[in-house]
């Protein structure tokens, strides 16, 4: 799974150069993460690393140059995306 967040990860940083490396990677983590726990909460069966893997590849592709100015306007997101770059 970790070559595959790697991976989208990429092609974030490619779609939106505001972004870090360390913030690009926060926003894949946390969209893996929402979407699997969204699904299962909503009662679907779980389809696998490769389904979450391609919806996040289409919101990259359709939101991916915009993500940052997300961030600001959602407090749940906020404070783990304005935080200094540690990783960098």
């Amino acid at each position: 799974m970790q070559d595959k967040i790697d991976a989208l990860t990429t092609q974030l940083i490619e779609k939106n150069e505001q972004l870090s490396a360390s913030k690009a990677r926060t926003w894949i983590e946390l969209l893996w993460s929402d979407f699997e726990s969204s699904y299962a909460r909503a009662g679907y069966d779980y389809k696998g690393a490769a389904v979450t893997e391609m919806v996040i590849t289409k919101w990259i592709e359709g939101y991916g140059d915009q993500l940052h100015e997300f961030a600001s306007s959602n407090e749940k997101y906020k404070h783990l995306l304005e935080a200094d770059d540690f990783l960098n």
